[in-house]
């Protein structure tokens, strides 16, 4: 969410005049997006701000921006601990930037401008895409969840939905542009709805998708497991362009930290949806988040969280070491695990995560996969004379391009080769390559500027009464 907020700030800037740095060029401004869901994130912050204060002494003029939820969260602190910082703004108002930075010059103080509530929908303003093959498609912002360990919902505020109509139009423009896969972002992407009243809207919005000619690949993040429902699970098994591919927080096996957590869901509940998903589709690669070693986890609910990574059998896992978020319930919980001891736990359940996605990967060996090809991906690509993309099902495939030159945006495929625990290897011949227009782009150095989409955000209440005239026309 936070690599398309910096999309959007990118396009807001281009709009304003400002071009970008390239690598050797002392830039004019420096914008840090901040996240603030990890513990070392102010230290990352301020470390990344003391650096740049030399720079800016001897660059008069330059200016230095901080927003995303850091900014929302310390607010004018960040300008009496970094007093050289010339504009702060929050996540209600990225919109605001090109404005803040002028005033900040012309008034030649620092301008902090932190809103509580979501002024304009970010999906409104322009974005300056950073991929030409593949783009994020913001359908709803902020959370109505009160996770105990997540500081989100009170930086982010609560959900507001879009309309289906401006997300399908934004997926369009970036189809339009040649964009073959987008990826629908929400923070709880599947109670996608709640604010214009209609519990099944995710999973028509999946389906509507399908109906976009061009559009290859859909692919969505992150849902919820209490609000995961059988139209969504049909949706992607029925419609050809959604990936099987599901990435769904566990955070813990254990019923009993679940509810500490004040996840409204059980295991139970949760290993029921992975057995619906891979009834639907055997081919269904799945992924999860999962916390090590929440305040008061014992040696037993970490077994618990085991178990179900045994049963479950996820290709991979986005896993944490518990850390304390000031503001958040958890942070003043009883009962903190001690750090040696989440360390042993968090080393058994990467160690166990590890195995399942050998097994799984190895399984695949032998097996031909389409891969749209992505540029860095593959840290090792130059050395080892391979390319890197992605199957269908999101896994990671480093494979030899031979004689046929593929390029980023284009479709290969593959034939299987080897599986690691976090890749796969396809060594042989390509099977087949297929040039695409987004290939065309990424070769010519173009990426898509989508200007903002907006046809109004949903009202509240009922429609309003409309009197009428007396030849009978409705008149606001």
């Amino acid at each position: 969410m936070n690599v398309h907020d910096s999309e959007r700030l990118a396009g807001l800037l281009e709009e304003a005049g400002y071009t970008a740095a390239s690598g050797d060029q002392t830039p004019d401004l420096m914008v840090l997006n901040t996240c603030a869901v990890r513990e070392n994130a102010d230290n990352k912050l301020y470390g990344n701000l003391g650096h740049l204060l030399p720079k800016k002494k001897a660059h008069p003029g330059m200016q230095i921006a901080v927003g995303g939820c850091l900014a929302q969260k310390d607010k004018g602190e960040i300008v009496k601990r970094a007093p050289w910082v010339d504009v702060v703004f929050g996540t209600h108002n990225i919109g605001s930037l090109p404005t803040l930075l002028e005033r900040a010059r012309h008034n030649d103080e620092a301008q902090v401008e932190i809103l509580e509530a979501l002024e304009v929908f970010p999906s409104s303003l322009p974005a300056r895409r950073d991929s030409a093959y593949s783009g994020w498609v913001s359908i709803s912002v902020g959370c109505n969840n009160t996770c105990t360990f997540c500081i989100v919902p009170s930086l982010r505020g609560k959900e507001k939905d879009r309309r289906p109509g401006e997300v399908l139009a934004e997926v369009q423009a970036l189809v339009d542009e040649g964009v073959l896969e987008v990826t629908l972002l929400g923070q709880n992407v599947n109670s996608y709805g709640v604010e214009f009243g209609d519990r099944l809207a995710f999973g028509k919005l999946l389906r509507a998708t399908g109906g976009i000619d061009g559009l290859e690949r859909v692919r969505f993040t992150s849902p919820h497991p209490k609000d995961f429902t059988d139209d969504v699970i049909a949706a992607m098994a029925e419609t050809p362009n959604v990936c099987h591919q599901l990435h769904m927080p566990l955070q813990s096996g254990s019923d009993r930290v679940l509810k500490a957590m004040r996840r409204s869901y059980r295991s139970e509940r949760y290993l029921g949806i992975i057995e619906k998903v891979r009834a639907a589709m055997p081919d269904a690669a799945l992924t999860t988040d999962i916390i090590v070693g929440f305040p008061g986890e014992t040696e037993e609910d970490f077994q618990g969280t085991l178990d179900v990574v045994r049963q479950a059998r996820f290709m991979g896992a986005f896993t944490f070491q518990y850390s304390k978020r000031p503001g958040t319930p958890a942070a003043e919980m009883d009962a903190q695990v001690p750090k040696q001891v989440v360390q042993e736990r968090y080393d058994r359940l990467v160690a166990l995560q590890e195995e399942i996605s050998w097994e799984l990967n190895k399984e695949l060996v032998g097996k031909t996969l389409e891969v749209l090809v992505s540029t860095g991906e593959g840290r090792k690509d130059a050395d080892t004379r391979r390319m890197s993309g992605r199957a269908r099902d999101g896994r990671l495939v480093h494979f030899t391009p031979g004689d046929a030159n593929p390029r980023p945006g284009d479709v290969v495929e593959a034939t299987v080769t080897y599986g690691a625990p976090h890749h796969l290897v396809a060594d042989g011949p390509l099977v087949s390559h297929r040039r695409t227009r987004a290939g065309d782009n990424s070769e010519a150095g173009l990426r898509p500027k989508t200007n903002g989409i907006s046809l109004g955000l949903p009202g509240f209440g009922a429609p309003p009464v409309m009197a009428t005239s007396e030849e009978g026309c409705a008149v606001r």
